[in-house]
C-alpha cells in the first residue's frame, strides 16, 4: 500500500489540491486580508446602487422625452420637443455603440481626470452607460401599452405625465421587468471593470493581493465566486417579483 499511497500523492493533480489550502489561506486569512475583499464588497454595492440610481434617473427621462415625441399627432409637432428628443436620440447612439470601459476611461482621465473620488467617477460612468440601455427598455415598453390607455386617460381630464404615472407605466413595468433585472445583474457584474481607473473594489483588491502573494489564481477565483453568490440573490428576487406580479393578474 505504501508504494501505491506514495504514487497517489504524487499525482500532479493530487498535488496541485494540496496545495490550493495554503494557497487560499494566503490569499484570504493571513493578515486579515478578508477584510479588503468585504471592503471591495462595500464599494461594488455603492457603485451598483448609485449607477442604477442614475441609469434609471436618465433612462426615465430620455424614454418619456422619446415616447412623447413619437406618440405626437401628425401636423401637432412640437418643435422644442423634437430638439430634445434628438438630443436623446445622439445619446442613446453614442452610449450604446461604444464601449463601457473606453467610457469609464473618457469620464476618469478626459472629463473628470482631477477627481480623486474614483468610485464616484465609475457611479457616473456607469449610470451614463446604464441610462442609455433602460431608455430603450422602458421606451419600449412603454410603447407595448395600447395607445387606447392612453387616449382614455387624457379623456379623463388627466395631463400627459399623470396618465403616464397612473395608467401607463404600471402597465408597463410588468412587461420591462425581465429586462431591467438584466442590467441591474449587468451593472454589478461591470463594476469590476472601474478597477481601471483605480476604484478600490473587489477586483482591485483581488489583482492586488494576487500581486503580492505572486499567486493570482485563489483571489480571482475566490472574487468569481462572490459575484456569482450576489447574482444568483438578484436573481431569484427578480423572479419572485415576476411571479408575484403574475399571480396578482390572475386574481
Amino acid at each position: 500500500m505504501t508504494p501505491f499511497i506514495d504514487w497517489l500523492y504524487n499525482l500532479p493533480l493530487i498535488k496541485w489540491l494540496n496545495e490550493l489550502g495554503p494557497r487560499f489561506y494566503r490569499a484570504f486569512v493571513e493578515g486579515d486580508r478578508w477584510k479588503l475583499y468585504l471592503q471591495g464588497l462595500g464599494v461594488t454595492f455603492e457603485i451598483t446602487a448609485g449607477a442604477i440610481v442614475l441609469g434609471m434617473v436618465l433612462g426615465m427621462t430620455v424614454a418619456m422625452v422619446r415616447t412623447a415625441h413619437d406618440q405626437q399627432r401628425p401636423g401637432r409637432r412640437n418643435p422644442a420637443l423634437g430638439l430634445v428628443n434628438a438630443v436623446c436620440k445622439v445619446y442613446t447612439t453614442v452610449i450604446r455603440g461604444t464601449p463601457m470601459m473606453v467610457q469609464i476611461l473618457i469620464w476618469a482621465f478626459v472629463i473628470l481626470k482631477t477627481s480623486r473620488n474614483k468610485p464616484l467617477v465609475g457611479i457616473i460612468g456607469m449610470g451614463v452607460n446604464a441610462g442609455a440601455y433602460i431608455a430603450e427598455i422602458v421606451r419600449g415598453g412603454l410603447m407595448s401599452v395600447d395607445s387606447g390607455q392612453s387616449e382614455a386617460g387624457r379623456s379623463l381630464g388627466l395631463s400627459y405625465f399623470d396618465t403616464m404615472r397612473f395608467i401607463i407605466i404600471p402597465q408597463a413595468f410588468k412587461n420591462i421587468l425581465p429586462s431591467m433585472g438584466n442590467e441591474v445583474v449587468t451593472l454589478f457584474k461591470d463594476t469590476s471593470l472601474v478597477q481601471a481607473i483605480g476604484a478600490t473594489e473587489m477586483t482591485y483588491y483581488a489583482y492586488t493581493l494576487g500581486g503580492k502573494t505572486f499567486d493570482y489564481m485563489p483571489p480571482l477565483i475566490g472574487i468569481a465566486v462572490m459575484y456569482l453568490f450576489f447574482v444568483v440573490i438578484l436573481t431569484w428576487l427578480q423572479g419572485k417579483l415576476e411571479r408575484r406580479l403574475a399571480q396578482s393578474d390572475r386574481r
